[in-house]
């Protein structure tokens, strides 16, 4: 069953250009005063109100170290920390956070997993 995780906003504009630009996620649908995003079979959607959603973490994933490597490079200024092997979960990941202070993540697995990442 296809899903959207919905997040309420104070800066539409500036995660639009965040997403999408640094992001490289795709408009998927404009509603005016809601935004759906789209990576793969990730569907982000933010809302304009009066306050923010920021808990949780929203988390990418993608083919191997070298393409977290390569996003970290792009997103040095907003990481946490360099990427690092997490043991626990056997995953290549880094964490860094959108204009707005939600926490991302950008990760690979280090194990098989079933995912085609061609969308």
């Amino acid at each position: 069953m296809p899903g959207i995780i919905f997040f309420k906003t104070l800066m539409p504009e500036e995660l639009h250009a965040f997403y999408s630009q640094r992001c490289g996620m795709e408009l998927w649908l404009d509603q005016g005063g809601c935004r759906i995003y789209r990576s793969g079979n990730l569907l982000l959607g933010f809302c304009h109100r009066e306050a923010a959603d920021l808990n949780g973490i929203i988390t990418f994933f993608v083919p191997g170290p070298k393409e977290v490597d390569e996003i970290y490079q792009r997103m040095t200024d907003i990481a946490d920390a360099p990427p690092r092997y997490n043991p626990n979960y056997r995953i290549y990941q880094f964490f860094a956070r959108d204009p707005e202070g939600r926490t991302l993540e950008f990760q690979s697995f280090e194990h098989q997993i079933d995912y085609q990442f061609d969308g």
